[in-house]
């Protein structure tokens, strides 16, 4: 406040997580200003900040974008994650910032009040505008958030751009205002619990452990945590803190150990199993003020819990899918636990190729009665792509087409961002005010906004649904979720380490373990019920000893026989009875393009597991059968 009655410009400064942004909103709402929000992303561009070029009806004409609107009508423009902007962007704004003055592409002039006001009184109005010099409010002040580089990954600011902002370092809420507020959400937790989840949290987070390699604890993410502990006061504490902080698939050896140590320090080392959700038992649908949810029972420590999620549009259990789903007994604890999630927040699931995650996600959508909208990323998909992309009518002239994404948040379905690991990190940024706040700004100019702040907003403004629409604002619907799959981190790499501290504030983690043995045989045996038994036991013998072994080269020939290969192996096998069992292996792992070395210590495992080429059968189908 004190630097906005100074008119100067702000930069909070500090660790990930939606804090920043909350108190940048909160001084806005008290202070009744109107606001102009940018994410930005590595995608941004000069014409996203100033002016964008569309066509209407055959003629060009230039639409001001968020700076030049905040400008000219005195509105407070965030700029969010200025570390995320390529370096030849933000200069752009550098002299609107220091003196208030910009030359836009249609020919305008924006000049600061000051000057405009000396210059009214030699010339008129008239003139001015003839001159085509608009007038920037002394009302308009910018408000920047970013994270410190280089200890975070970004672009280091520009040192002209960082010379024009007054910055204030935000660090997370002081330990005792913290702890009040996990006090007020758990209720039901022993006050000695919250305390120590809390300082482990913080212990996490100190320069110590930054020293030692370890990720920032999503601090944030803990009043939803609790939230859970709150409904299963019984359940393990070590395993909530591994859906926030999954230290176990992050770390290498020496960061584990780091985090184990802490863990015994705060006495959080009470993992029994008897102590983790173990099913779920039925699910009933209900509704509230044409809002569906659901009553979710679930079986914890020999009680039965009952907990209410949001739910989807569609009638319960009805599968859109007509493969069958074998529960096993990890997958139905697993299915537990991201139930207890779903309460609270969006959904990571991590797990190796193949190893079912989408099947899974598809099932619990079908439990809840959701509508699946899936997304595969890529590694170049822009934010464009995730949000809102440009094209042009027949008539030439140029529209907006919302993406999947932006349509499911406005009908309520389940989201499957299949494969998030591949995205640079610079472009999942304009997701982060979805997730965390439910609320969206999209690049046509229209706003998504959740569905109890819409409806207070509908109450104060005394407008109808229409009239609101036709401002371009609209409510993001309250069943609408998440579910992000991605393959476990590589520990040590470089370009594949992408959990890092700015994505934990996002989801909660669910590791999906590879199955063993005896669940694998009974998915193959179920999906598959006429398969030779002894190509089967086999088969599984020698996937799982590779799976277990130490050598690199055997482990990266292990990731080619995934569930999901094994499960067409399997199918292969049953409708062709004679097909050879090495010669099936070899074509899943694709044998003749391995490198020799990996191709020698494939067939020493077939060898030592007994599997062998047989000669009788002719592998390659003559020409004959073909005809």
């Amino acid at each position: 406040m004190q630097k906005d009655l100074l008119g100067q410009d702000v930069f909070l400064i500090g660790p990930p997580g939606p804090l920043r942004r909350s108190i940048a909103m909160q001084y806005l709402e008290l202070t009744k200003r109107e606001v102009e929000y940018i994410a930005l992303s590595r995608d941004t561009t000069e014409t996203d900040l100033k002016q964008r070029r569309e066509i209407r009806a055959g003629t060009a004409f230039y639409i001001d974008q968020c700076a030049v609107r905040a400008a000219t009508e005195g509105r407070i423009l965030i700029l969010e994650g200025l570390e995320k902007a390529e370096r030849n962007v933000l200069p752009v704004l550098n002299n609107l910032l220091e003196n208030r003055e910009m030359q836009l592409e249609d020919g305008r002039f924006l000049m600061s009040a000051e000057h405009y006001d000396k210059l009214l009184q030699d010339h008129t109005k008239a003139e001015l505008d003839a001159w085509k010099i608009v007038r920037v409010s002394e009302n308009f002040r910018v408000i920047a958030l970013g994270l410190p580089v280089p200890r975070y990954s970004g672009n280091p600011l520009d040192p002209p751009l960082r010379s024009r902002f007054q910055a204030r370092d935000i660090y997370f809420l002081p330990f005792k205002d913290q702890l009040n507020v996990l006090y007020s959400v758990g209720a039901n937790v022993s006050a000695e619990k919250v305390s120590q989840l809390l300082s482990f949290a913080t212990t996490v987070c100190s320069q110590e452990s930054f020293a030692l390699g370890l990720p920032d604890f999503p601090l944030d993410s803990l009043p939803a945590a609790v939230q859970i502990l709150d409904s299963f006061p019984m359940m393990s504490i070590k395993h909530a803190i591994q859906w926030l902080y999954p230290y176990t698939i992050l770390l290498g050896h020496e960061g584990k150990m780091a985090v184990e140590g802490v863990l015994k320090r705060f006495e959080l080392q009470d993992s029994g199993s008897s102590l983790l959700p173990k099913e779920i038992v039925k699910v009933e649908r209900m509704t509230e003020n044409h809002v569906s949810h659901a009553c979710v029972t679930i079986q914890i420590a020999g009680q039965e819990v009952t907990i209410k999620v949001p739910a989807g549009t569609r009638p319960f259990g009805q599968s859109c899918a007509s493969d069958q789903f074998i529960r096993t007994l990890s997958h139905k604890q697993l299915l537990a636990e991201m139930m207890q999630s779903h309460m609270v927040k969006d959904i990571c699931l991590i797990g190796g190729k193949g190893c079912g995650k989408t099947v899974i996600a598809k099932n619990f959508a079908d439990t809840l009665g959701y509508n699946i909208e899936p997304i595969m990323l890529y590694q170049d998909i822009t934010a464009r792509d995730l949000l809102q992309q440009r094209y042009t009518l027949p008539n030439g002239d140029t529209a907006w087409r919302s993406s999947p994404l932006v349509t499911a948040a406005l009908e309520g379905k389940l989201v499957l961002l299949d494969g998030i690991h591949r995205v640079n990190a610079g472009t999942l940024a304009v997701l982060h005010r979805l997730i965390h706040d439910r609320e969206l700004s999209l690049y046509d100019g229209s706003r998504l906004m959740r569905k109890d702040r819409y409806m207070r907003l509908k109450q104060e403004l005394q407008m109808s649904d229409e009239q609101l629409q036709k401002r371009s604002i609209f409510p993001i619907h309250p069943s609408f979720r998440i579910i992000a799959l991605a393959e476990p981190p590589v520990i040590g790499s470089t370009t594949q380490q992408w959990l890092g501290p700015e994505f934990l504030t996002m989801f909660f983690f669910h590791y999906m373990k590879p199955l063993v043995k005896s669940e694998e045989i009974q998915v193959i045996k179920e999906m598959v019920p006429n398969i030779p038994q002894e190509a089967l036991n086999k088969l599984l013998s020698f996937t799982h000893k590779l799976r277990e072994t130490r050598d690199p080269t055997a482990q990266s020939l292990a990731a080619s026989l995934s569930t999901r290969q094994l499960l067409r192996i399997s199918r292969r096998l049953s409708q062709y009875p004679n097909e050879n069992l090495h010669n099936a292996i070899t074509k899943a792992c694709l044998s003749r393009f391995l490198p020799s070395l990996a191709r020698s210590a494939l067939e020493k495992n077939l060898a030592d597991a007994a599997i062998e080429i047989t000669t009788n059968d002719n592998l390659e189908p003559d020409l004959e059968d073909y005809k």
